[in-house]
């Protein structure tokens, strides 16, 4: 057992030793060997790797890409000097370890404020000429890509990659918004009013038309009609005729008859004849007199 003590402790030494020299790089990661404080090695291959214990030691690094999102929104002045408020994100990742560490000592805080004043600078100088409605929507594609080429270009020395620039909103002041939707509303409202005046103006000419269309259409109708009951009422009086001349005494028989029922249709009828008139010809005819053209 005592034999024991003395192996056990030299298997914890060696444990301690081997882990003490080895070290993993995982695929996501490079690797700084520092040696004394100095960049010793840079490992950008995933494995397992050497170092000497005491003497070096490791700082990993990850070069997965990265985001950056400012908290509050950047204030920015456009050609019609006019300010806008830009909240935007930035999409990056380590390329170069080595100039990564010299730079920013490897520090991801200093690495995106440097990161933030570049794509700020930038970002200045490309709405300052523009117009709003150019960094609203006309050119905003062409803006983030001068952006994305001219801060990949300037962060490069710090061993950084800009993969990707985007606007998320690009808003006006609160005291300008106010102005603006005020100058909104009143060419609405004008264009409104313009279109309503437009509308009942149509509206009359229509209904004009139609009552025009109404009365000649009438017009037509009743010329028709009375042409159609003139051509009626002569071809009745040419039958009548017609018929009545074929028999003389009939048609005077007709008439008379005729004019009996119009004259007493009602019980408080009367007239005032003396009684050989000759509208009781047919009277007098009926209780067995001859008539005044046979006597």
């Amino acid at each position: 057992m005592r034999a024991l003590g003395p192996l056990v402790a030299a298997l914890i030494v060696i444990a301690l030793v081997i882990k003490g020299t080895l070290f993993t790089v995982d695929q996501r990661q490079n690797a700084i060997v520092f040696q004394l404080g100095e960049v010793k090695d840079v490992i950008t291959k995933p494995g397992l790797n050497f170092k000497w214990p005491m003497i070096q030691e490791v700082n990993y690094f990850d070069m997965r890409i990265l985001s950056y999102d400012d908290v509050e929104p950047l204030r920015f002045i456009t050609s019609e000097k006019k300010p806008v408020l830009v909240d935007s994100y930035v999409k990056w990742r380590i390329v170069d370890v080595r100039q990564y560490y010299v730079s920013v000592l490897g520090d991801e805080f200093r690495a995106s404020t440097r990161l933030r004043q570049t794509i700020s600078n930038l970002l200045q100088a490309e709405f300052g000429r523009r117009t709003v409605h150019d960094v609203v929507s006309g050119a905003r594609d062409e803006i983030m890509a001068d952006v994305r080429q001219k801060a990949d270009q300037d962060l490069r020395r710090i061993g950084v990659e800009i993969v990707d620039v985007r606007l998320k909103r690009v808003d006006l002041p609160q005291e300008v918004s106010e102005s603006v939707y005020g100058r909104m509303q009143a060419e609405r409202k004008r264009i409104a009013n313009e279109q309503r005046s437009e509308g009942a103006a149509e509206a009359e000419r229509i209904r004009a038309d139609a009552d025009r269309q109404r009365e000649v259409i009438l017009a037509d109708a009743y010329r028709d009609a009375q042409r159609v009951k003139g051509e009626g009422d002569a071809r009745a009086a040419t039958t009548y005729a017609k018929a009545f001349s074929k028999n003389t005494e009939f048609y005077a028989f007709y008439r008379s008859m005729d004019a009996y029922r119009n004259v007493f249709q009602g019980k408080n009828d009367l007239m005032l004849l003396e009684p050989n008139s000759d509208f009781f010809r047919y009277l007098r005819d009926s209780m067995g007199r001859a008539p005044a053209a046979q006597k």
